[in-house]
């Protein structure tokens, strides 16, 4: 019998994100938090990943997440999940060191070999991440639930954040948009044969670049593009820098197939939550690029702010990592957002 986990959930990776309006709620408090001097980065900001101060020129960085299938197969799912929480320390510009694993799974409707197959697909992103899956925590969960939770470690001056960016700086993409569009398809039965693994084979790409350019003092900020797209992640780089973009919508990075099942409907329902959540940041986007620019992505690239007066280098640097990147757009001191 074939058994296709995204069957038995109702959402699909990082699609399964509580909206960033609703987030907003759900964080908002009055209560008093611990104040530790050693906490670098923590919840006060919208960055990937907490930060701690070890006092010797070194910090840890902890992350977690997790979520329900995007794929069919086991063995894929546990890679995709795992890369995408291991992104988290890298788009810190840290160095992974260990993983726990997180597994919800209903024993009343799946074995438990299929899930033996999740965290086999997770061992081997950890392996070539350079990392041991060390342990974890397991529930007998109405959905199929994978995540993990990551702990790293970064020198203190290559800390890099969302907030830290600079007017001027290029704006760079690591990996196309356009994941959740062809994973909408393939749940709905529409996506091609031929077409199954493109997305598959980007979400298993570990973000291992973020651990270069981090060493570049010109490399400003790094966040990665998850879950409330590219001008969910842009936005919180934006507001946490206090600037705004100009972006040039032709240079965007998208998956040429994605825009054809987007003219076919496949639209997630990530992707309108998006909109509800931040639309009002973005009234001058010409409508046709909505659906693409707040399709939610799992595992997707390391949105990069780099010196415009490096550009060479920094594109070199990429293709050295075998990246073929180009600049979509660049951050200004204007708080406004506009569109060429």
């Amino acid at each position: 019998m074939t058994i296709k986990l995204t069957q038995y959930s109702h959402g699909a990776g990082c699609g399964c994100k509580i909206s960033p309006k609703d987030l907003d709620k759900i964080l908002t408090s009055d209560f008093k938090a611990l104040t530790d001097k050693n906490l670098l980065v923590g919840n006060d900001s919208k960055d990937d990943a907490a930060v701690y101060d070890l006092g010797n020129g070194t910090a840890v960085v902890s992350t977690t997440d997790f979520f329900m299938p995007i794929v069919d197969d086991a063995y894929t799912f546990g890679r995709i999940a795992a890369t995408n929480a291991i992104s988290d320390i890298y788009a810190m510009g840290g160095k992974p060191i260990m993983a726990i694993a997180i597994l919800g799974w209903p024993l009343d409707k799946l074995p438990a070999e299929v899930a033996a197959r999740v965290i086999d697909g997770a061992r081997q992103t950890c392996q070539e991440a350079g990392i041991q899956l060390a342990g974890g925590h397991s529930i007998d969960s109405g959905e199929p639930i994978f995540g993990l939770a990551v702990t790293g470690l970064v020198a203190k001056d290559k800390i890099k954040t969302n907030s830290s960016a600079k007017p001027g700086d290029l704006l760079y993409l690591t990996k196309p948009l356009g994941i959740g569009i062809l994973s909408t398809a393939q749940k709905r039965g529409k996506l091609s044969e031929k077409h199954e693994n493109i997305a598959p084979n980007l979400m298993c790409h570990l973000n291992t670049f973020g651990l270069q350019a981090s060493q570049q003092s010109y490399v400003h900020a790094m966040t990665d593009v998850t879950g409330f797209a590219l001008l969910g992640h842009l936005l919180e780089m934006c507001q946490g820098s206090g600037l705004g973009a100009e972006l040039k919508l032709d240079l965007i990075p998208i998956i040429p197939q994605a825009l054809d099942y987007l003219e076919q409907g496949c639209i997630p329902g990530g992707t309108l939550r998006n909109w509800e959540s931040y639309g009002k940041h973005y009234s001058n986007l010409p409508t046709g690029f909505r659906n693409i620019l707040c399709d939610p992505q799992t595992s997707g690239g390391l949105l990069i702010a780099v010196g415009a007066k490096n550009q060479n280098n920094f594109e070199t640097l990429a293709k050295t990592n075998g990246l073929d990147l180009i600049s979509f757009g660049h951050l200004t001191e204007s708080q406004a957002f506009n569109f060429e």
